[in-house]
């Protein structure tokens, strides 16, 4: 078919992913963007995105605030697609998309729990779901940077967890809590003997970021390079079509949260996010300096780990209902 269809002849999709992959970017990032893209071509009755420009881009991204009623974080993604498909992919520079009716962002306070709730939480959880919870709630980390972890980035000497190319693809160190060392240890000597088991089928391999694989060419069968956390069957890489042994899915961690939250009888909209969101709390709330919670937890900015202030307050900003003084 023509070019102008570039959903039929997916050469126009080929060459996003091939640019996506050049620059490092995440399977998840990848997937996102590639259908966005498809989203701006349909929309557009499949046109071609170079008879397109910034007066379609804003017409789109306005359509999905109005009409779709997509949050903020969502209309922000589709846009952050488009502009890499102009700039990086079609080689065109757009200019300010200022007439775009953005989605209204919510201002919305984090969800916390207090540490009875969590307990309670846990307490519901086992086995791998259990730690991996644990792990959430006792670091502040990412459920995506919990099921990332490798062998390597534990240290239970110095008792440290070394986070690789978190949220904007930074490093960071959080501790690990002394009170989860038996338990992890226990857990790694299991996923030895599996890694052992694997290798031994003739599999044994691990996803390798960036161009690892191809300089250490022997390190994806290496033990320090293993998931933490990996999955309990073997799956095709849909980028290179090998067959490893991937991460624990965060869709698992996700229901089984959900479960122990409603097990526990809480009220609260509890997920995996909401422990880390206890973490920063409870830390601030045991005294710890705002700047050192903000290392933990990865932000960029101080600002954002203010909000964490806002929940610390009781009742209407912290005042003291006249009623309770009757």
């Amino acid at each position: 078919m023509e070019i102008s269809s570039p959903l039929a002849a997916p050469k126009l999709l080929d060459q996003v992913r091939g640019k996506i992959r050049l620059k490092h970017y995440s399977i998840r990032t990848e997937q996102a963007y590639v259908d966005w893209i498809k989203r701006f071509v349909l929309y557009f009755d499949k046109r071609h995105p170079r008879d397109l420009g910034a007066a379609e881009v804003e017409q789109f991204l306005t359509h999905l605030a109005v009409n779709g009623n997509v949050a903020a974080s969502t209309q922000n993604q589709a846009k952050s697609a488009l502009l890499f498909l102009y700039k990086e992919v079609l080689d065109m520079e757009l200019p300010w998309l200022d007439k775009v009716e953005k989605a209204r962002a919510s201002r919305r306070l984090p969800v916390v729990l207090t540490r009875d709730e969590v307990q309670a939480v846990l307490t519901r959880l086992s086995g791998t779901h259990w730690l991996i919870g644990s792990l959430l709630y006792g670091t502040g980390m990412r459920i995506m940077e919990v099921l990332r972890l490798r062998v390597k980035d534990v240290d239970f000497k110095r008792h440290e967890i070394l986070i690789r190319d978190g949220k904007g693809a930074k490093n960071r160190v959080t501790m690990l809590p002394v009170s989860l060392t038996v338990a992890l240890q226990t857990h790694l000597s299991r996923v030895r003997e599996l890694h052992v088991a694997d290798l031994q089928q003739g599999y044994g391999a691990v996803y390798l970021p960036n161009a690892l694989a191809r300089k250490y060419q022997a390190a994806e069968r290496e033990w320090a390079w293993q998931y933490v956390f990996p999955a309990g069957k073997l799956s095709t890489d849909p980028r290179s079509g090998g067959v490893r042994r991937h991460h624990v899915q965060d869709q698992s961690v996700q229901r089984a949260i959900k479960q122990a939250v409603r097990d526990a009888s809480l009220t609260k909209p509890a997920t995996p996010h909401t422990l880390r969101h206890s973490f920063a709390t409870h830390l601030l709330e045991g005294g710890y300096d705002i700047r050192t919670v903000q290392e933990l937890l990865g932000h960029s900015d101080v600002a954002t780990t203010m909000i964490y202030t806002h929940v610390l307050n009781k009742g209407g900003r912290g005042v003291a209902s006249p009623l309770d003084a009757l």
